[in-house]
């Protein structure tokens, strides 16, 4: 399976139920708060070096993104964390993100996982629960 046929597959999945803390197998797969510290210390670089989306980013305080990020992760994974950032239709909307941005970026997520150690199930719970956002991201 390739990752665009993953990505297509995830993206399908419309509708994702609340995460509530007590539902935190995804959170304990990603290696709790310090895994997906390590995850996303792993992606950020991957972003700045990707041709597809680095340009994206070329102004962007990426300290910020990551604390971001993390919080997002460890939210939607069923961790203790809460995201304090804006919504991301209003943090994405006059960026133009194209569905192939949008993909290039969860693709670089699942290389940092894997450089993490991350399992292939556990991965793709968070790309599902990440791939919603789609919508609220992609405006191009």
């Amino acid at each position: 399976m390739t990752m665009k046929s993953i990505a297509a597959a995830l993206l399908a999945l419309a509708v994702i139920a609340p995460v509530h803390a007590a539902d935190d197998a995804t959170y304990a797969g990603l290696g709790g708060q310090q895994g997906i510290r390590n995850i996303v210390a792993t992606l950020i670089p991957l972003i700045q070096a990707d041709p597809r989306i680095k340009e994206s980013f070329a102004d962007s305080d990426m300290k910020h993104i990551g604390m971001r990020l993390e919080e997002q992760f460890c939210m939607l994974s069923g961790g203790p964390c809460e995201y304090k950032g804006e919504p991301m239709k209003e943090v994405h909307g006059g960026l133009k993100v194209t569905n192939a941005q949008f993909n290039a970026l969860a693709e670089d997520l699942q290389v940092a996982m894997e450089r993490n150690g991350v399992p292939s199930h556990v991965q793709n719970k968070l790309v599902a629960k990440l791939a919603p956002m789609q919508r609220e991201i992609v405006t191009k």
